[in-house]
């Protein structure tokens, strides 16, 4: 029997292939994308060829690549140039950081950032746009709050985008006021938009090379598939379908990049789209819309009033019934939907519009999903399985906020079912991790550190131990969970013959090593499509 001969062949002493919980010896031989045998170095031996490269390490780590299932590319890209406020333990540092960036940039017409959190800081005050006047009184500044859902404005961003006393709030979102009834500089949900739409009016060469930046960012982090979802209407300049199918056209494509665009009732547009976009490397895989917001800025949707502010349960960003309508007639159209829902409120909403859809249309493999699930009601955690909706979580958001304003915010009662991934995964739902890049960092080991320690803000303790799940399962989530969540489990997510060759080598074996070093360690090598796209060693990318 005349064998197949590989173009290369990795082997390692740790490979895993995620059908088993531990990684064990093996060699795996690739051709062209794909993956032709998986096995001991003797069963593969045979696959060897004259003209096949042979690389051997040892005891590092081969695992399938990693599949951020949630993250806003383009913006990422943004962010990636702007100043990080994240350090910042006052409001003093944070303009310190703000002026400095300022400086280091002046052909910037914008100077933007991201990450400011007041929960950190030691007043615990939110800021207003005087003090951004006071260091940059010409230049327009929008400061990203760390969980993307307000924005800190100078005086300068509001006149450019014309808002006043008399501009009205939009239909979800409100521009806050000082006690004149000027607005004060922070924006909140969607009246960000007619700042943002200012700030990010990139030219196509700008977005090119953003695109490269993140694409570079991405191999660099073992990332080897995204899914890239819709953020905010305003943001929506920034997708240029056109530039992404361009690198793909090029071969410059180093990422499978999954796009949702806004489920918005709007499906003609939509179909359109997936006709269009439907490649191995490049395709639109269904729709996203948002529910809430966020838990710190009291926006999410919650079942009952919050503990701090009971005149409040946020609300829905829009009405649950045109939700509902929206996702029978996407889901009638067999359109995948996801939704991110971060209170109670919002995710059982979510869970109803499925639901909802599921009795309408009749049952069907769809695979919906709900994004970050921060708080959840007991109740709906068994019907994640009975629907068949993916889990879609990222780990590291619970240590990103101040547990503390965190749970002041929700109370006692709703705090036992915060971030509930294990009990969300014994319950039978299936996960899938990402990192909603860029309101954190693109690297994957981050989410992965915090799945399995729960370790909280304070770097020390534990929230909720019995949320903890193994490393073996946080791969999972990290690999075949989001293969399963876009229907590309038999294409993605394990090291199997006749899969992709997506395949990332780790400089250590998590396996072996202290769980608290899991965050630094890096990446030695990145395959996607059977080419080496990242190589730590050298910066010999193949073309």
């Amino acid at each position: 029997m005349n064998k197949q001969l590989a173009d290369v062949i990795i082997s390692s002493n740790a490979v895993f292939t995620g059908l088993s919980d531990q990684p064990e010896p093996a060699s795996i031989a690739i051709k062209n994308n794909k993956i032709i045998a998986v096995g001991s170095e003797e069963e593969v031996k045979p696959y060897s060829g004259k003209n096949t490269k042979i690389h051997q390490f040892n005891d590092q780590l081969i695992l399938p690549g990693f599949h951020d299932f949630h993250l806003h590319m383009m913006d990422g890209a943004v962010s990636m140039n702007s100043a990080n406020l994240f350090p910042a333990h006052s409001e003093e540092e944070a303009l310190e950081m703000i002026r400095e960036f300022a400086e280091s940039c002046p052909q910037n017409p914008w100077i933007i950032g991201a990450s400011w959190d007041a929960g950190y800081w030691d007043t615990q005050q939110l800021p207003d746009r005087s003090s951004l006047d006071r260091i940059l009184p010409d230049r327009p500044v929008l400061m990203f709050h760390a969980e993307g859902h307000y924005a800190w404005v100078n005086s300068k961003a509001l006149e450019i985008a014309n808002i006043t006393r008399h501009t009205e709030n939009p239909s979800y979102g409100m521009i806050g006021k000082d006690e004149n009834g000027e607005p004060n500089g922070l924006l909140y949900e969607r009246a960000m938009d007619a700042v943002i739409l200012h700030a990010y009016d990139f030219t196509k060469e700008q977005k090119r090379e953003l695109f490269t930046n993140f694409l570079t960012h991405a191999a660099s982090l073992g990332v080897t598939s995204v899914h890239d979802l819709f953020a905010i209407e305003a943001l929506e300049l920034l997708n240029d379908y056109d530039v992404f199918k361009e690198f793909e056209d090029n071969g410059d494509l180093t990422a499978r990049i999954h796009l949702w665009p806004a489920l918005n009732g709007n499906l003609e547009h939509v179909k359109q789209l997936r006709d269009t976009y439907q490649s191995n490397k490049l395709r639109v895989s269904g729709l996203k819309q948002f529910i809430d917001g966020v838990i710190t800025a009291r926006t999410a949707y919650l079942l009952e009033p919050y503990a701090d502010q009971p005149n409040t349960r946020g609300e829905s960003s829009y009405p649950p019934e045109i939700i509902k309508k929206w996702v029978v007639d996407a889901d009638k159209e067999g359109f995948s939907i996801r939704f991110h829902a971060i209170g109670d409120g919002a995710v059982r909403l979510a869970l109803d519009a499925y639901e909802k859809a599921q009795k309408t249309n009749g049952k069907r493999d769809s695979r919906h999903s709900v994004e970050h699930i921060e708080v959840i009601h007991p109740d709906d955690i068994h019907r994640f399985k009975e629907l068949g909706v993916t889990a879609s979580m990222q780990p590291d958001h619970f240590a990103m906020s101040e547990r503390g304003v965190y749970t002041e915010r929700i109370g006692t009662e709703r705090e036992k079912y915060v971030f509930s991934i294990n009990t969300l995964q014994e319950a039978g739902a299936k996960l899938a991790f990402g990192t909603d890049f860029p309101i954190d960092t693109l690297d994957p080991l981050l989410q992965i550190y915090r799945a399995v320690t729960r370790i909280d803000s304070s770097g020390k303790t534990v929230w909720h131990p019995h949320e903890r799940i193994t490393l073996a399962e946080a791969l999972k989530a990290y690999t075949a969970g989001s293969a399963y969540g876009s229907f590309r489990e038999k294409e993605l997510g394990t090291l199997e013959v006749g899969k992709l060759a997506d395949i990332v080598v780790l400089e250590r074996n998590l396996f072996e090593i202290p769980v608290e070093e899991i965050p630094d360690t890096k990446v030695q090598l990145t395959i996607v499509d059977g080419k080496v796209v990242f190589d730590h060693t050298t910066s010999l990318i193949e073309k």
